[in-house]
């Protein structure tokens, strides 16, 4: 009877049933669509921290950051001097870890054996700096001509890679020069699945092999082989150290912010840092107790700085911190409005049905339906008013956000490093203690998935809207007596 009643029902009221049903839908579509949009916002920060951070990686360790002295300079110092009359070709290489400050390798077992850790490797950040020019007596030619200063001393800045640390000064009688800067990291061949190659993917070439740990290869980011023209087999030098091409990486998302990988033992001597490493990435054993894990390594373990993917999360700017503000904010209200209106719609609507049936429930309570029976009547048909919303509020969302990832509108993440001692920045290219200021911007296209959760959420919202609105209509319909429908038909 039930069934058949309700059946009977909708279909005579299949315009009050659509209207009811858009407006749940619309709501629901709304919060699917939000929901979505803002999980491709965590999506693609993700990706963002990857491409700094290592995949796996869960926290970093790095030095805590030192107070500057008074009177340091704040890099160091290049001197050229002309040697005679004639044009004199010079070049120099300064290489320095990255802010300056290191840890002992030691402490990456020390780190690896704190309660919670899963396991950590220690990575070497450096900046290259590379001067050159033709310098004469008085007057001075420059080879390349992007840079020039003359006379006393000179800021060169800028370069094709991450520049760190403070900017090294030039001295010289009369000279033009080129300067270029780019980032390399020493990594440990061993252990490649953790740190900073873990989000890279080889394209061109191979990878280290645990045994080139004093081997003369590099891995090279795909920009900075592009920028340079190298391909695998290409020969280079630093400090007058020749390096072989063996890989050319691709990150799996946005740019690489390091341009060269070496082996960690060689980058140590490169950088005059027998031992040392400069970024610690740790592994938690489990990624729910990152925070307690935290605090394990910064009680036991002094000078450092541990920074999780959360700390570096907030130092994201550019307009995917601005679109997952809108998402989480704007949007999260926009929706409660929105559904609370449907809903309120919905509630309304009903009871105005329920009021145009005075007749038909006066007259069922006039033959015998209890006030309860009644009630359910209404309820049944408001729940089916609302799965059907929830159905055509899911096909809108899913639609919506389908959308969105069909046209991956391009998001810039600009990253800054967290403004203690380095923490997260402190890895490969993303600015170590005392390197605040440098910011690396990366593309991110953004996505819509729709999860099951979202959807048990649409449906779970479709079934309250249809219980509140049969509240509200079974309250009215229950109050309704035999007299009422007499009075109607007179």
């Amino acid at each position: 009877m039930f069934g058949i009643y309700l059946k009977r029902e909708l279909g005579r009221r299949k315009k009050a049933a659509l209207v009811i049903a858009l407006g749940l839908a619309l709501g629901i579509a709304l919060v699917i669509t939000v929901s979505s949009v803002s999980a491709g916002m965590s999506k693609a920060q993700d990706k963002v921290l990857q491409s700094l951070y290592g995949l796996g990686t869960d926290m970093t360790v790095t030095k805590a950051q030192a107070a500057p002295t008074s009177g340091s300079s704040g890099g160091p110092s290049f001197k050229f001097g002309a040697k005679s009359s004639s044009s004199t070709k010079q070049s120099s290489d300064r290489v320095m870890t990255q802010g300056g400050q290191a840890l002992k390798s030691t402490l990456v077992s020390k780190v690896a054996g704190q309660k919670g850790v899963e396991s950590a490797v220690g990575a070497l950040s450096l900046n290259v700096t590379k001067v050159d020019g033709s310098f004469t007596q008085g007057k001075a030619k420059s080879t390349t001509g992007s840079s020039s200063n003359s006379g006393g001393q000179g800021q060169p800045g800028g370069g094709s890679g991450s520049s760190g640390g403070g900017q090294p000064q030039v001295q010289g009688g009369g000279a033009n020069f080129n300067v270029n800067s780019y980032s390399v990291v020493g990594v440990d061949v061993a252990h490649q699945g953790l740190g900073p190659l873990a989000s890279m993917k080889i394209t061109s070439g191979k990878t280290f092999t645990s045994s080139e740990t004093g081997t003369k290869v590099a891995v090279v980011s795909k920009s900075y082989a592009k920028e340079k023209k190298y391909k695998v087999g290409s020969t280079f030098k630093i400090s007058g150290t020749k390096f072989t091409v063996i890989g050319i990486a691709t990150p799996d998302s946005s740019e690489s912010t390091t341009d060269l990988f070496i082996p960690l033992k060689l980058a140590q001597t490169l950088g005059d840092a027998k031992n040392e490493v400069t970024t610690i990435y740790v592994k938690a054993t489990d990624s729910k107790q990152i925070s307690t894990v935290k605090k394990e390594i910064q009680s036991n373990i002094s000078g450092t700085t541990v920074t999780t993917s959360a700390d570096l999360a907030s130092t994201v700017s550019g307009s995917l911190s601005t679109a997952s503000s809108l998402a989480t904010s704007v949007g999260k209200w926009l929706s409660i409005a929105v559904l609370a209106a449907a809903f309120l719609v919905a509630a309304l609507l009903t009871s105005s049905a329920v009021s145009r049936r005075v007749r038909e429930f006066g007259t069922l309570k006039a033959l015998g339906w209890p006030s309860r029976k009644v009630t359910r009547q209404v309820v049944g048909e408001s729940i089916v008013n609302g799965l059907m919303g929830g159905a055509l509020g899911i096909a809108l969302g899913v639609g919506a956000a389908y959308a969105v990832t069909a046209i991956s509108p391009k998001l810039t993440a600009q990253m800054g490093s967290t403004g203690g001692g380095g923490g997260m920045g402190g890895g490969p290219g993303g600015g170590g203690p005392g390197q605040q200021s440098t910011q690396n911007t990366l593309e991110i296209a953004l996505t819509a998935p729709v999860s099951l959760t979202t959807i048990a959420l649409a449906v779970g919202l479709a079934v309250t809207g249809g219980l509140i609105a049969g509240a509200m209509g079974g309250w009215r319909a229950s109050r309704m007596r035999p007299a009422d429908a007499l009075r109607s038909v007179s």
